[in-house]
């Protein structure tokens, strides 16, 4: 039987036993309502279905909780087996009452079968759980066995699959290892002889290198003299071209300070002359009328060989002049 089954029962016993409950407690509450009612204070009639309908919920309880407990293997003791039955007699005693006072006693027959099926039924139906929930206990315990000896068995095959291919592992090990252990003494022989050989190709490499390098280093040095030699006679005419320049900037300024000492003149110098007064004029910043003064032309010229200066054209005469 599998799960499946056990459940669709588990289910059918369980909507059996709901119906048979809730069909007690209808009949119940419609069977004792009339004799609570007659048996109460008028005032308080409404208050007639109260009493089944506690009755009817400790009946509930006590068939919903014995389902759980059952369900899980568990036992209340002695109290719900207490609540049980004294709710099974109290909803007999109920629904007999009425017939019993009137001494019908095929009324006190018809009116004990619901709660008498309803006490049989709540203790067969906890005994059908426990039944059940202990076959599926051992149902389970069984396939866990089952399952279990499945994987024990698997695992030994496993076991014994790995120890035979670890054997076979290492016995290809072992002849690869012997293998590996007669190519590497051939290598090692054949290594040696080559590294001889090399041995001596690297000393007569080694030789050619040391006089190549020591060529190169001859080399280098000469180019390094070269290099000195041409650097010293770099510096030594740059040393003269900065002398020269200094030399023809001193004999400039000194050819500017003659031309500017001499003083304004009241007539026009020649014009060659007149030039040469307005460039170093114009070179030592003096202003047009200064320059106007001393070459004696109108400022107007002057003013015009200075803008020609400012232009650059001033730098041929200058080099003339020079």
């Amino acid at each position: 039987m599998n799960a499946v089954q056990v459940r669709s029962a588990e289910r059918a016993l369980s909507v059996g036993t709901w119906l048979i409950v809730a069909g007690a407690m209808l009949y119940s509450v419609l069977t004792v309502t009339p004799l609570m009612a007659r048996h109460t204070a008028e005032e308080w009639a409404w208050t007639a279905p109260i009493l089944p309908l506690v009755v009817d919920a400790a009946v509930v309880i006590v068939v919903r909780l014995d389902s759980v407990l059952a369900r899980l293997g568990g036992h209340g003791g002695r109290w719900p087996v207490v609540l049980r039955w004294m709710t099974g007699a109290m909803t007999l005693a109920l629904n007999v009452a009425d017939s019993a006072l009137k001494k019908d006693l095929v009324g006190v027959a018809v009116h004990a079968v619901a709660p008498l099926l309803l006490i049989v039924t709540a203790e067969t139906g906890l005994a059908y759980r426990r039944a059940i929930a202990a076959a599926v206990a051992r149902l389970d315990a069984e396939q866990r066995a089952e399952r279990e000896a499945r994987e024990e068995a698997a695992r030994q095959r496993q076991e014994r699959a790995e120890r035979r291919e670890r054997e076979e592992r290492e016995h290809a090990a072992q002849l690869l290892r012997e293998q590996r252990e007669h190519e590497a003494r051939l290598a090692r022989e054949q290594t040696e002889r080559e590294e001889a050989a090399r041995r001596a190709e690297r000393q007569e490499q080694q030789a050619r290198e040391r006089a190549e390098r020591e060529g190169r280093e001859r080399r280098e040095r000469e180019r390094e003299q070269q290099q000195r030699e041409r650097e010293r006679l770099e510096r030594e005419a740059a040393q003269r071209s900065e002398r020269e320049q200094r030399e023809r900037a001193e004999r400039e300024r000194r050819e500017r300070a003659a031309l500017l000492t001499g003083g304004p003149v009241n007539e026009k110098l020649p014009e060659d002359r007149a030039r040469r007064i307005v460039h170093a004029a114009f070179s030592e910043g003096l202003s047009v009328r200064a320059a106007a003064e001393l070459c004696g032309w109108s400022v107007g010229w002057v003013s015009a060989r200075y803008q020609d200066h400012r232009d650059g054209a001033g730098l041929v005469l200058e080099g003339a002049s020079s």
